[in-house]
């Protein structure tokens, strides 16, 4: 792998873990509340590109975050936190929102009794855009696509991350070329958010387990596929 910025091409399903991580953490308000997210007191800004909603839907059947009603009681509903790119709400539980002054969201989870509950996300995705994938790949003129992505390290509070790729691909003149290795994204979570230019139509969910401060619980991480303009990719020294 190359290592330099590239446009990064992140397919579908579990490729939504970086968001899950980066800006999902952020917009919880465990981290609002405290004003420990990049996210706070920013209702109503424009935090990323015209072309990302996000949304967070605990009420999606028989999906892996889904439930009926959170552990404070509260029926699980569909929260939109990113529409269009402008920020519209967070996920809050009932402590949090009565430091907020806000209404709970249906989002106080924990993994059992052992815990309080607090906020935390259910099935959380990028929605669907307009661009077919084989148009997303095709309006590529150089870059890097990336099939699926592995495990990283996120500063919730600043949104910084790095998160290794398992399998990735060189795409060269519109089309994926051949394999690559040893690939590492490294970004902002809320700057990437920023650079997604093109969104595909085909989102997809994959399913795992979130860990916090309220125990672990399980999660839905998805989104179709995207493109970012610009991401520094680690690997070796040298050009292409």
């Amino acid at each position: 792998m190359p290592e330099g910025k590239f446009p990064v091409i992140i397919d579908n399903e579990f490729g939504g873990v970086i968001f899950h991580e980066a800006c999902g953490h952020g917009l919880e308000a465990t981290s609002v509340a405290k004003e420990n997210s990049v996210f706070a007191n920013r209702i109503r800004e424009k935090v990323a590109s015209d072309a990302v909603t996000y949304i967070d839907d605990g009420t999606i059947a028989n999906e892996w975050g889904s439930l009926t009603i959170d552990d404070e009681g509260e029926k699980a509903r569909k929260n939109v936190l990113i529409e269009n790119g402008i920020l519209k709400g967070y996920l809050i539980d009932k402590f949090n929102g009565r430091r907020m002054g806000m209404e709970s969201t249906g989002s106080g989870r924990r993994q059992s009794y052992r815990f309080a509950p607090t906020s935390r996300m259910t099935n959380t995705y990028i929605a669907n855009g307009k661009s077919t994938p084989e148009e997303i790949i095709s309006n590529t003129e150089h870059g890097i696509y990336t099939k699926y992505m592995g495990g990283g390290q996120v500063n919730t509070t600043t949104g910084d991350y790095n998160f290794a790729v398992m399998e990735a691909y060189l795409v060269k003149d519109g089309k994926i070329g051949k394999p690559l290795k040893g690939a590492t994204l490294i970004g902002n979570g809320p700057k990437t958010l920023q650079l997604v230019d093109m969104v595909g139509n085909n989102l997809d969910h994959g399913a795992g387990m979130c860990g916090s401060q309220s125990g672990s619980i399980p999660v839905n991480v998805g989104q179709p596929m995207i493109r970012v303009s610009e991401m520094t990719v680690g690997g070796r020294k040298g050009d292409e």
